[in-house]
């Protein structure tokens, strides 16, 4: 499981965490089952406090996202868990917050920025047609 931590990025280390293992899940690269890193090999992988990676793992376990088992260690629940619409675009606006600062630092316009979106798009899913 690779995760990135952004200092600089506004959110808290362990809603990070959250947000990056759900996205894993549901991008389908950790499936039900998969084995989570215990907290304190985390901790060490990202150079942070293991008191932040239980946080991430508490949240995770309240929303029903991955299951500790006595002496089998932590696992991605069996059913995937749904986001709320709401959910996904809260993810998404702080890398579209990103996007927005970037470009503006670049001094590229909007117009120009939503069409390099719909070009990636197109690019990642020549399947839809939109």
């Amino acid at each position: 499981m690779q995760l990135r931590i952004s200092i600089d990025g506004g959110a808290p280390i362990y809603q990070q965490i959250v947000e990056q293992v759900k996205r894993l899940i549901a991008g389908g690269r950790l499936q039900p089952g998969s084995d989570i890193p215990p907290i304190r090999v985390l901790a060490e992988q990202l150079r942070i406090n293991p008191n932040t990676v239980a946080r991430a793992y508490l949240e995770l376990q309240r929303e029903g996202v991955i299951v500790t088992r006595q002496g089998s260690g932590t696992v991605v629940a069996e059913s995937k868990p749904t986001m709320s619409r709401k959910e996904k675009l809260k993810i998404l606006a702080r890398t579209a917050d990103v996007l927005l600062t970037d470009a503006s630092h670049l001094d590229v316009p909007l117009e120009d920025v939503l069409a390099l979106v719909r070009e990636r798009d197109t690019v990642l899913h020549p399947e839809a047609s939109r």
